[in-house]
């Protein structure tokens, strides 16, 4: 658990986003989405989402005296795609700042990753994302963090998180699941099944002559709005 935090706090996500993916990308603060209802920046324990070098090497090193650290944190990932140079930038980062042997862990695509994953015989950390298949905040986190849910990688289980998440789609009004919801993300931002990093921004553009062009939570052109100018 103090690893987890020191390494969700060493970190330094405003300037990964700003620098490595030149603004396309909002720091994390939960668990699950802006643009879906509910969401929140404010939620009981989201610092341990924000960037503190000194507290994150204060409980790495308090974590060494339960059990001094040896050997090398790696994060793996699937080389096919556009993430050798966030890898790297975050595993410098838990270098600098945790004293560490840090690096990325390249698979050669993305279907090799997901097979160790799945088979759980992966021995490193490594990378994931989610989109929600509806627009709503269960569905970011029951498939993911659900006991024995179709999209738990880490086998994450807690009763009371579970318990929360039934009742949050049980309740009878959106502010009711909203408070539900909000407790069960305060488990996991002490638990640390995963470690949010950023939201990915919507990037698109469009002709002249095109008008009225917006997009979905999805990230996705609500075509139907769209007019001819």
């Amino acid at each position: 658990k103090l690893r987890k935090e020191a390494i969700s706090l060493a970190i330094d996500r405003a300037a990964i986003t700003k620098t490595i993916f030149n603004n396309t990308r909002t720091p994390a603060s939960d668990f699950t989405s802006p643009v879906i209802a509910g969401w929140s920046d404010s939620l009981k324990g989201a610092d341990v989402l924000k960037f503190d070098a000194k507290k994150a090497k204060e409980l790495w090193a308090e974590a060494d005296k339960i059990s001094p650290w040896s050997g090398k944190f790696q994060i793996a990932y699937n080389s096919d795609s556009s993430h050798q140079a966030w890898v790297d930038a975050v595993s410098n980062q838990l270098k600098n700042n945790l004293g560490i042997d840090a690096s990325g862990n390249p698979y050669v695509d993305f279907a090799s990753l997901r097979k160790d994953v799945n088979a759980r015989t992966i021995q490193t950390a490594f990378r994931t994302g989610w989109q929600a298949d509806y627009p709503a905040q269960y569905n970011f986190l029951q498939p993911l963090y659900g006991t024995k849910a179709s999209s738990n990688d880490s086998d994450y289980s807690n009763p009371q998180f579970d318990a929360l998440l039934a009742k949050g789609a049980s309740a009878s009004d959106q502010s009711e699941a909203t408070k539900d919801y909000s407790q069960a993300q305060e488990i996991l931002l002490q638990d640390l099944p995963a470690i949010p990093l950023w939201y990915s921004n919507v990037n698109g553009g469009f002709a002249k002559g095109v008008n009225n062009v917006q997009f979905g939570w999805n990230s996705v052109p609500l075509y139907y709005e769209i007019t001819k100018g």
